[in-house]
């Protein structure tokens, strides 16, 4: 599918404004994950979840803290409105803290419990083979996500079934709340232990959009494997404070920080 680069650049600024804007007002979130997995969401959701289809393809946002940038992109695609964005995080608004598909059923799945979303597309993917539907299952996983035991029960399941319909995406900006992720628990060498349990496995920069469709590309064509993408990233991408800050895993940001953060959007850092 060919893809406008103009038109994804204009849509991940504007989102990831929006991200800082909900963090902001919430005076709580979770904007550093947000800002790293925002171009992959951005493209899987304008190029590939057509939510006019009734058998559409499906999203799950395992590493589901990172709800600004879910809400940053159904702001846009008009299942949210611009006055709820303000209630981010607070008493019976349909913007929770993880996403809530009770509350806004345009969500695939709930998630928030790491771990946990791969399983959920796993079943949704066999589930899609079995009415023989051709639609495809996306799931975007955190790197913190990679040391629960359960992602691994759901990779064996996923080569098990074949399920050629299961795209992963994980996000790898190498960082937890704390520190380096591999410094609390190792993950490489991941993309041979991922091959190991029969995935096909591919590495891009996650915030190019050529890399992204062409692996996406590649995704579509692979038969009788499902395909797994670590998708390289930067935590608090495009803010200069941020970036590769663990701090900014969840914090409040301040006015000076918003100032900032808003300034280093526009110019593109």
């Amino acid at each position: 599918m060919k893809y406008d680069l103009e038109f994804l650049k204009k849509k991940s600024e504007k989102y990831r404004k929006i991200i800082i804007e909900m963090v902001y007002k919430a005076k709580a979130g979770h904007p550093g994950g947000s800002l790293s997995c925002i171009d992959i969401l951005n493209y899987l959701y304008n190029y590939k979840i057509d939510f006019n289809k009734e058998n559409r393809s499906r999203l799950i946002l395992s590493k589901g803290h990172v709800t600004p940038a879910l809400y940053a992109v159904f702001l846009d695609l008009g299942f949210i409105f611009q006055e709820e964005t303000g209630t981010f995080r607070t008493l019976n608004s349909r913007l929770q803290g993880h996403p809530d598909r009770n509350k806004i059923p345009e969500i695939d799945a709930n998630t928030g419990l790491l771990g946990q979303g791969l399983s959920i597309g796993v079943g949704m993917a066999l589930g899609k083979k079995l009415k023989k539907d051709d639609s495809r299952v996306y799931v975007v996983i955190g790197d913190g996500e990679m040391q629960e035991g359960q992602i691994w029960e759901a990779l064996m399941s996923g080569s098990h079934y074949k399920l050629d319909n299961l795209t992963v995406f994980l996000d790898y900006n190498k960082l937890s709340s704390k520190s380096n992720v591999n410094e609390i628990m190792n993950l490489e060498p991941v993309k041979s232990k991922v091959e190991a349990f029969g995935w096909e496995v591919l590495e891009i920069d996650g915030h190019n959009f050529e890399e992204i469709g062409k692996a996406l590309e590649y995704s579509e064509k692979s038969k009788k494997t499902p395909v797994f993408i670590i998708a390289h990233t930067v935590k608090g991408k495009g803010v200069s404070f941020m970036e590769n800050n663990p701090k900014w895993h969840s914090s409040a940001i301040s006015d000076e920080e918003y100032s900032i953060a808003i300034q280093d959007i526009e110019r593109g850092i």
